[in-house]
């Protein structure tokens, strides 16, 4: 339970509209696969995990992806936010200079 109630809209889908949309509805068992997606203030999907049911999601994982995402779309794509990045942390900053040098740059910076 959420103090003060979920602070974003929720929504049931029980004829699979939704999922269908989305590529997680299961005809047979007439349910939705567990999926998340994070999709930007323009409604573009900029990511989605979509897992089978015995296996749990990681909420710090998809906060930690959603504020990259800000990140990301703050800098109007002059910075990037690399594998494990956390707020504060370094960036890259996307260029012809990086291709094919990512880990070569990220393992120079973080030292």
């Amino acid at each position: 339970m959420v103090k003060g109630g979920i602070p974003f809209p929720m929504l049931s889908d029980a004829g699979g509209k939704v999922g269908t949309i989305y590529g997680v509805y299961d005809d047979n068992a007439g349910v939705e696969t567990r999926g998340r997606f994070i999709i930007d203030p323009d409604g573009i999907v900029q990511g989605y995990e979509v897992l089978t049911p015995p296996v749990g999601r990681n909420v710090n994982e998809s906060i930690r992806q959603i504020k990259a995402f800000q990140l990301v779309r703050d800098s109007k794509g002059t910075e990037a936010a690399p594998s494990g990045w956390q707020p504060g942390k370094m960036t890259l900053k996307p260029g012809p200079d990086l291709v094919g040098k990512v880990w070569e740059t990220w393992k120079t910076d973080m030292a």
